[in-house]
């Protein structure tokens, strides 16, 4: 049998085809080949049309069948990972309603921290472990205030995966890990949060179904497996936002293990079986793609939404005319430190980590005689490496304590450059794996649908491509330092 996984990520949809048998990766693609597009009408505003997404990942499927590796006719089941915190709104039709308020979305900050401020005194995080923030229920507080008569429409809400399953299945479905990033789940209580849903005066009959992480989201609608070539037997069998699916693609599972990601935003994410959370909701623990009511398995989760954003962005603006392998190497020959150049990379919308400030991207100590682009390409990377260890000392504070990262061998861990930088600053060795968050999903799949026996089994196949080991830890230290009174003095404005 074969396995189909969907990557729903912020810049493009990456879709793999895996052969259960083997565990081997058949194919890979993506769509679109360039980034798409964040609408931002407002600032701090981010949306995207999730129509756009389906549409997406209708000619990524198509464009990975036209190569003629496989017959898609023996793909029996289909996982899916997304972009997380987004929210999608749909009529009783299951159109959607308005654009998708997406992750880095800030407009709701304000109603999430005023209903923490009067949900606090009364348990708030010890039941739901986070604050509101701009998460999604908070967003949809957002538009039940400001867009009346498109809240009087809505059928459902969901999460992005859900919405992309619904399009394949017809089907409303959703799941605790899922639910959790909305903080919307009660650890308490082991069930919906009434207590939020109340608070906002939102009703339970828009809260999606909840099924298991594992299972049957349902059969491909008859259409869209003649659309794709599919079988309509092919099912929907996992759902996991796309920080606990890149878990589970590093076999990221037990307590004390720990992951990270550097693509659009940056994340690591550290499992537990405790129910921790931090006292300002600057780290966030939801429920881990395994997590059971009597079992708890939590992902507390650091986010730094300006990570590849802005190493995207520093290439747009200074070096069009080269690829991230040209710059990397140019940027090799700057020493570490770029002769003083310090960037700040939070020009993404409100930080998590920094209470939910508005911090922006900064350039520090420009020296135009000393200075090129290869420094500021240098600089990028440093100052992106250095806001993981800003986040990784709050995850120490909070009892998280790695001997080792795990991460992908993708995004800005392709860069030697990062690769030394985060293993210097965070003096934490990095193991990097050759997989995607696709190629999770394919094998989530796997596990939902039963064709794996057990997680080992479904692992067997992770190879490993090699361990990067902390070095100028000193060095690191100190430019650190230098990095971080900068952020205070922007904090402290």
């Amino acid at each position: 049998m074969l396995l189909l996984g969907i990557d729903l990520g912020t810049s493009s949809i990456k879709v793999s085809v895996i052969d259960a048998q083997t565990n081997k990766k058949i194919a890979s693609t993506q769509y679109p080949e360039t980034e798409a597009a964040i609408l931002s009408e407002q600032p701090g505003w981010a949306e995207q049309d999730p129509s756009t997404w389906w549409n997406y990942t209708r000619l990524a499927i198509q464009k990975l069948n036209s190569l003629g590796l496989y017959n898609p006719k023996n793909i029996g089941a289909i996982g899916i990972a997304y972009q997380m915190h987004g929210l999608v709104v749909v009529d009783k039709d299951h159109q959607p309603l308005r654009n998708s308020i997406i992750w880095c979305d800030s407009r709701a900050v304000e109603i999430g921290n005023a209903a923490f401020s009067e949900l606090s005194p009364t348990g708030f995080l010890d039941a739901h472990l986070n604050s509101p923030g701009n998460f999604t229920a908070s967003k949809l507080a957002w538009v039940k205030q400001f867009e009346p008569e498109t809240y009087e429409m809505v059928h459902k809400f969901m999460l992005p995966g859900d919405f992309l399953s619904m399009c394949f299945t017809g089907e409303i479905n959703s799941n605790i890990s899922s639910i959790s990033e909305g903080i919307l789940w009660d650890f308490k209580k082991k069930d919906i949060s009434d207590t939020l849903l109340n608070h906002y005066g939102i009703s339970s009959d828009l809260v999606p179904e909840i099924l298991p992480v594992f299972g049957n989201y349902g059969k491909v609608k008859a259409e869209v497996a003649e659309e794709l070539g599919l079988s309509t037997e092919a099912f929907v069998s996992y759902k996991a936002g796309d920080q606990p699916n890149n878990a589970l693609s590093l076999n990221v599972f037990e307590a004390g293990e720990v992951a990270a990601t550097a693509g659009t935003s940056g994340v690591i994410y550290a499992v537990t079986d405790q129910l921790v959370y931090d006292k300002e909701s600057r780290v966030n623990t939801f429920a881990h793609v395994t997590h059971e009511n009597e079992k708890p398995n939590l992902g507390v989760l650091l986010c730094i939404n300006g990570t590849g954003i802005q190493n995207s962005w520093i290439k747009k603006t200074t070096a069009s005319s080269y690829d991230y392998m040209q710059m990397n190497q140019l940027a090799a020959d700057i020493s570490i430190g770029a002769d003083g150049l310090i960037i700040l990379p939070f020009g993404n919308g409100a930080e998590r980590m920094l209470n939910n400030k508005m911090v922006l991207g900064h350039m520090e100590n420009i020296d135009f005689v000393r200075h090129s682009t290869a420094h500021l390409w240098r600089a990028a990377q440093e100052g992106i490496a250095f806001s993981f260890r800003y986040g990784l000392d709050i995850l120490r504070q909070n009892g998280i304590e790695p001997k080792v990262i795990k991460a992908g061998h993708a995004n800005m861990f392709l860069s030697p450059i990062f690769q030394q930088s985060f293993a210097g600053v965070t003096n934490t060795p990095v193991e990097l794996y050759d997989n995607d968050g696709s190629v999770g999903a394919a094998l989530g799949a796997g596990l939902g649908a039963k064709i794996f026996k057990s997680r080992s089994e479904a692992f067997a196949g992770l190879e490993k491509h090699a361990t990067v080991e902390p070095s100028h830890v000193t060095l690191y230290d100190e430019l650190y330092d230098k990095w971080k009174n900068s952020l205070i003095k922007k904090l402290t404005k």
